[in-house]
């Protein structure tokens, strides 16, 4: 593993990674359409994504969100201050 160093903070690595040709063949097709700038680029978010992945949501969440939706496009919700007056709620209980 060699190091090239990087302005800033952080340091950058270089690492060799051995792909199979198909998948280096769909890299080389994506990243650009993927509006990266360069492949490595590309390669660096996906690593972050697999060391970190994004949040998903649960089928029964989804549905949940849908139905709250629904709910407020038809009027059938009331904003935090409605339910304070209607409850008689000052704001500070």
């Amino acid at each position: 593993m060699s190091i090239d160093t990087d302005s800033g903070d952080d340091r950058m690595e270089k690492i060799n990674v051995r792909v199979p040709e198909k998948l280096l063949t769909q890299i080389e097709e994506e990243w650009e359409h993927r509006g990266y700038s360069s492949k490595s680029e590309a390669i660096r978010d996906a690593l972050r994504n697999w060391v970190n992945p994004p949040a998903t949501l649960s089928e029964e969440t989804l549905e949940d969100l849908e139905k709250s939706r629904e709910q407020a496009e038809r009027g059938e919700t009331y904003d935090a201050d409605e339910v304070r007056e209607r409850l008689g709620l000052d704001g500070d209980e």
